[in-house]
């Protein structure tokens, strides 16, 4: 069994910088990458790489699209950031593509994907207070079990896993978690009159590609209107083409009262995130009493719109749905004894492993890395393998081929 993996001395050094110098607070396959093109990566010593985890999606149109790359240059020469105490004239653009591009009547922007969520849970509050008419301090959202929407001190207060939020204390209130994929909990949950908001993923990332089941999320969107309360839908990992639609939750046809986007909104550039939503639950908030200094700045803005672009004339929603069809189905004809579990949608996959030793997906992870394929655990025993948009029929036979011989090392 592979316990560990050789390291070039010039890798090494780069992690011994690391471990002295930063924080413990990741555990990284050890690999020390210096540049990357396309679906490929490579580290310091040239060895190139398949990258099977695209940046948690957010590499969706792949490394360096030359694209956004050019419109990032293009407009880190002009302007990059004047904050919103003054105007510039890429937001107002901005704005109008993402909202129509969307179908929203407003966006309020962010950078990183947990700030779009913090953003959510303030606009369903506040509309809870505002139009709802619920008693101050009383909304409640709901939840999910096994939730991932990022680490700030609120959004770790309705998390399941213990190691999110154990000794960060004290939690904030007013959450209740429930069950993914069960419309009658959430229903249950509803008959309390201060629930403001329902947030959740679409496909549960984090949990290991948990796709719920068919009509979950028409379910979702029946009884939040059917009990007046808001549907959040966290596509940050899920939206922008990765599932073989624009969003998650256009499988099912269903579109969220507030939408929230991040990671693959700059193709892996920058932290942009925005989150969407009509006038009724948008203009709740008035000057002053929300913002960030760098949300909607010029360079965020035109590398947005090109980032966006790229999705649609480049057709890889369509790329993702192909190619995940036949992912799912060659890693299914390996017929391997130690993958449970195959599932997905698009390009957002994760196998189960299942073998005695507990750390065998890990080991399996150092091994795809032998051979040339990066990918990581997540929860202990399941592996995620969500590649670039824009892969190739080729290029999956090719990995599905380096996944079979990986899986060697567990025998």
């Amino acid at each position: 069994m592979l316990t560990h993996t050789s390291l070039s001395e010039r890798s090494a050094h780069f992690l011994h910088l690391e471990e002295d110098y930063s924080a413990h607070n990741y555990h990284p396959i050890p690999v020390v990458l210096e540049k990357g093109s396309g679906v490929f990566v490579w580290d310091v010593d040239g060895k190139r790489y398949y990258d099977f985890l695209s940046g948690y999606s957010a590499v969706n149109q792949g490394h360096c699209h030359p694209r956004i790359i050019n419109k990032l240059i293009e407009q880190s020469q002009k302007l990059t950031l004047c904050s919103r105490a003054f105007h510039n004239n890429l937001f107002g653009e901005y704005a109008q593509f993402i909202t129509s591009y969307f179908g929203f009547d407003k966006v309020l922007p962010m950078n990183t994907g947990v700030e779009a969520v913090e953003t959510a849970i303030k606009l369903a509050r506040r509309w809870g207070y505002v139009v709802k008419g619920i008693e101050d301090n009383k909304a409640k959202i709901i939840v999910c079990a096994q939730n991932f929407h990022g680490r700030t001190s609120s959004v770790i207060s309705f998390s399941s896993d213990p190691s999110a939020y154990t000794r960060f204390g004290p939690l904030m209130p007013g959450f209740e978690i429930i069950a993914y994929d069960d419309l009658a909990a959430l229903e249950k949950a509803f008959q309390d009159k201060n629930v403001a908001a329902f947030l959740f993923e679409p496909i549960q990332g984090e949990a290991g590609v948990k796709v719920p089941s068919d009509g979950y999320i028409k379910g979702i969107r029946d009884l939040c209107t059917e009990y007046n309360v808001l549907m959040l839908a966290d596509e940050i990992q899920t939206g922008l083409a990765r599932t073989g639609k624009m969003l998650a939750c256009d499988h099912e046809n269903v579109k969220a009262d507030i939408l929230i986007l991040g990671k693959a909104l700059s193709g892996g550039t920058m932290p942009v995130s925005a989150v969407l939503a009509n006038d009724n639950i948008m203009l709740n908030l008035k000057a002053g009493e929300h913002g960030s200094t760098y949300g909607g700045n010029p360079l965020a803005c035109a590398v947005a719109i090109e980032s966006l672009k790229v999705l649609k004339e480049e057709h890889m929603t369509e790329n993702a749905a192909a190619m995940g069809e036949l992912f799912r189905s060659e890693l299914q004809k390996l017929n391997s004894p130690f993958i449970t579990t195959i599932r997905g949608k698009g390009l957002l996959n994760a196998i189960v492993v299942s073998h005695s030793n507990p750390e065998a997906a890990w080991d399996l992870c150092l091994e795809l890395k032998e051979n040339d394929l990066l990918a990581k655990p997540t929860h202990g025993d399941k592996i995620r393998f969500a590649p670039p948009l824009l892969i190739t029929k080729e290029q999956i036979l090719e990995c599905v081929g380096i996944i079979d011989k990986s899986l060697k090392i567990l025998e």
